[in-house]
């Protein structure tokens, strides 16, 4: 899937949000499940089936709840997966065959270096890279929905690092969000990363952690662990010199 690079993560998330819920909505209906969305981790859920996209009715809720769209959404309500009836949160998220599609993708550009080939492969999945992006080997970019993450020109992310915008939460319950770099930034080898928003010039430390611990880094900003405290070795004692004896 190729996409538009002038597209924004408000459109990105918009498009997104609609697509799963218009197939979470047709999975409950089969199985007999009331699923529900909410913005925010912990909050009170809004059942999807008011949110239609496919009547006029729903489509003006949803377009009414997704103004302003926010940053990150949480699907409820899917059941444990030993439940009868309990909706497998893959199938909301793509269609089998896109799902294996990019899956295939993610691996072939796992083993990749960082190259213009690498970044079409990218594209190609959905998601959004800017120009002169170096993207170095065993980088690896969530399969989940791609078209969520974007990062801007000029952008370096270190070998083994982690973009993730989904995480699943168990019994049914994941959440999803956008994960926004900017440009001329610098992300450190083995950084991991969840829905953040990432403004221009940051820089990461190697190994560094910023989801789920920052919504937002600031431009400029450097992120990582403290300098470790270094003890220095214990000085010897200073040799003590025999008592001179007293003079007859």
């Amino acid at each position: 899937m190729d996409n538009s690079r002038h597209e924004t993560p408000d459109e990105a998330m918009r498009k997104v949000t609609t697509d799963m819920i218009r197939r979470a909505l047709r999975l409950a209906r089969r199985r007999g499940r009331t699923v529900t969305i909410s913005k925010t981790a912990k909050g009170k859920g809004l059942d999807i089936a008011t949110l239609d996209p496919d009547s006029p009715e729903g489509l003006q809720r949803l377009t009414a709840y997704l103004t302003p769209v926010q940053r990150h959404y949480t699907f409820s309500g899917l059941g444990a997966p030993e439940e009868p009836n309990a909706i497998n949160w893959r199938q909301v998220n793509l269609p089998f065959f896109r799902r294996v599609r990019v899956l295939v993708d993610v691996g072939i550009s796992f083993f990749l270096k960082g190259t213009p080939l690498k970044n079409r492969l990218y594209r190609r999945m959905g998601a959004h890279i800017g120009r002169n992006v170096e993207i170095m080997q065993m980088v690896w970019l969530d399969h989940f929905r791609p078209e969520l993450i974007f990062v801007g020109d000029n952008t370096l992310i270190g070998a083994f690092s982690r973009l993730t915008v989904h995480a699943y939460e168990g019994s049914g319950k994941f959440r999803y969000g956008i994960i926004e770099i900017g440009p001329n930034c610098t992300i450190g080898a083995g950084t991991g990363i969840g829905p953040i928003l990432i403004e221009e010039g940051v820089r990461t430390l190697p190994g560094t952690t910023l989801s789920p611990y920052l919504a937002r880094v600031r431009a400029g900003s450097v992120v990582g662990f403290s300098p470790p405290p270094v003890k220095l070795p214990d000085q010897q004692p200073t040799a003590k010199l025999p008592d001179e004896q007293p003079m007859a």
